[in-house]
């Protein structure tokens, strides 16, 4: 199981715990940031509130350990995302999709100011997965340009060949959310309560990849609100994961430690 507290080394990571001395050290070693948000909603009946952003912030924080040539700090987790849709069962904490892009924004925008331009976001919520890009691609106009994704998309092809029941896909409270918190934590997981369930599509197999409605409450078949399969989940494929995933991050935070800082006017403000 990782531990998110302390890893034996003292190395600080989290942006809450710096000292105001230690930023400024960092400033002078073109550091990356790494933003973890996620949401806090029902998971189905075996799985606790806060599954997708405890993914990201663990993701996030081991990247941050394991890098040692540059400074790596993980910014506070955004906990809270876009999921009206997961309303219909309690539990579960919504902000609306304005509200979600404005805290997000402000967030980037205070980091940048701090002095930070090299940004990662990695998220954990499908929710979020969309207005993260349009969040991004309204900042670059502000010439600050992070980098976004969802973590799954990361490591499609690793959870495709690894998948014994959900094709791969992340789901919600199916193979690999569960997988992954049985790594992390898995006395947070209850067994006894698993099931598998689908997210209904009425569209015919060559239509699904693209012709998908948006969710709605309790939108699965069984009304169970897991899409995919736990039954076959395990510490062991969460673990996997995690380390795909952060193994991925790693190289993502040197390569933008390496790589110049984007400008938005690098070719000028105007046309010719």
């Amino acid at each position: 199981m990782f531990n998110v507290s302390y890893d034996g080394s003292g190395k600080k990571v989290l942006w809450q715990e710096f000292w105001r001395h230690e930023f400024e050290e960092a400033l002078a070693h073109d550091p990356v940031v790494i933003v973890p948000t996620g949401s806090v909603e029902q998971h189905g009946p075996h799985c606790p509130m806060d599954v997708d952003i405890t993914g990201p912030f663990y993701m996030a924080v081991a990247a941050a350990r394991r890098v040692e040539e540059f400074p790596v700090l993980v910014a506070p987790p955004v906990w809270s995302g876009f999921t009206h849709y997961n309303m219909g069962f309690p539990g579960t904490i919504s902000l609306r999709l304005e509200t979600y892009q404005a805290l997000l924004a402000d967030v980037l925008r205070s980091i940048y100011a701090n002095g930070f331009p090299r940004t990662v976001v990695i998220n954990g919520h499908g929710g979020n997965t969309a207005p993260n890009r349009a969040v991004t691609t309204q900042l670059g106009e502000e010439n600050i340009f992070p980098i976004t994704f969802s973590y799954w998309q990361a490591v499609r092809d690793e959870m495709a060949a690894w998948s014994e029941a959900d094709n791969g896909q992340v789901g919600h409270g199916g193979e690999w959310e569960t997988s992954l918190q049985l790594y992390l934590r898995p006395h947070l997981i209850d067994r006894s309560r698993m099931v598998a369930d689908v997210f209904p599509n009425p569209y015919s197999d060559a239509l699904r990849s693209f012709a998908e409605y948006a969710e709605r409450r309790r939108d699965t078949a069984l009304h169970t609100g897991v899409m995919g399969n736990p039954l076959v989940a395990s510490a062991d494929k969460g673990e996997r994961l995690f380390n795909a995933v952060v193994g991925k991050l790693i190289r993502l935070a040197r390569e933008m430690h390496q790589a110049p800082v984007r400008q938005y006017k690098e070719f000028g403000s105007h046309c010719p």
